[in-house]
């Protein structure tokens, strides 16, 4: 086994591939948050679907989008494999536990938070990426996802499992974001608060984009 297998199949390389997945996910979370923003200039989908356009079918992102599959599939095997790893490192719980002492319930979480974000992507892609994907390799045209988002959203039950996912996002980038760095061995006293709060301004800022999404044009702001 070469080193670096070695390297990567241990603890500490299991870590630092969830910290770099992390990161390229964070890279693509800015990405598909300021796209989607666009419904906000409320001009029927112009400029939204000017720029959907473009990232569905320009070869370099489509290529790239090989990669950001990876990501994710990588990303949550691994940390199904920590999870596990965390679990039976202490397979009896002590009598008597202080782990909030030391930790939040986030942090001990990220295997719950990871499972329900991973079954609101399976509902995500399955509205939106995989018809729009099929409508593509059927045809050679996109169908119309600002249509497809007005008609999405106008079931309360979509709008709240939507709501729900950019919760469980929110508590998980909270650990996770601050995380990364720390796995990364970019901690250090000069730069810890800085990231900390760049960690929790975008925690908070993304998934409320997010979740402003369906709530708006379901209530009907966006039109």
């Amino acid at each position: 086994m070469s080193w670096f297998t070695q390297t990567l199949t241990s603890s500490i390389g299991k870590k630092l591939l969830m910290a770099l997945t992390g990161i390229f996910l964070i890279s693509f979370l800015v990405i598909h948050a300021t796209i989607n923003a666009m419904i906000f200039y409320n001009d029927n989908g112009e400029t939204f679907t000017h720029w959907g356009h473009f990232m569905g079918t320009n070869p370099i992102i489509r290529t790239l989008e090989i990669g950001l599959v990876l990501g994710f599939l990588v990303h949550i095997a691994d940390g199904l494999w920590l999870t596990k790893t965390n679990h039976d490192a202490r397979p009896v719980k002590y009598a008597v536990t202080k782990s909030s002492a030391n930790s939040t319930w986030y942090s001990r979480s990220m295997g719950l938070l990871g499972t329900l974000i991973l079954i609101f992507l399976v509902i995500h892609t399955s509205h939106f990426w995989i018809p729009n994907r099929s409508h593509q390799f059927a045809t050679g045209e996109e169908i119309n996802l600002y249509q497809r988002m007005l008609e999405t959203f106008q079931s309360e039950w979509v709008v709240l499992v939507y709501v729900a996912g950019c919760f469980s996002l929110f508590w998980h980038l909270l650990h996770g974001f601050k995380s990364a760095f720390q796995s990364l061995g970019l901690n250090h006293v000069k730069y810890n608060g800085l990231i900390s709060f760049l960690g929790v301004a975008f925690s908070i800022v993304i998934p409320i984009l997010f979740a402003l999404m369906p709530i708006s044009m379901y209530l009907g702001w966006v039109k």
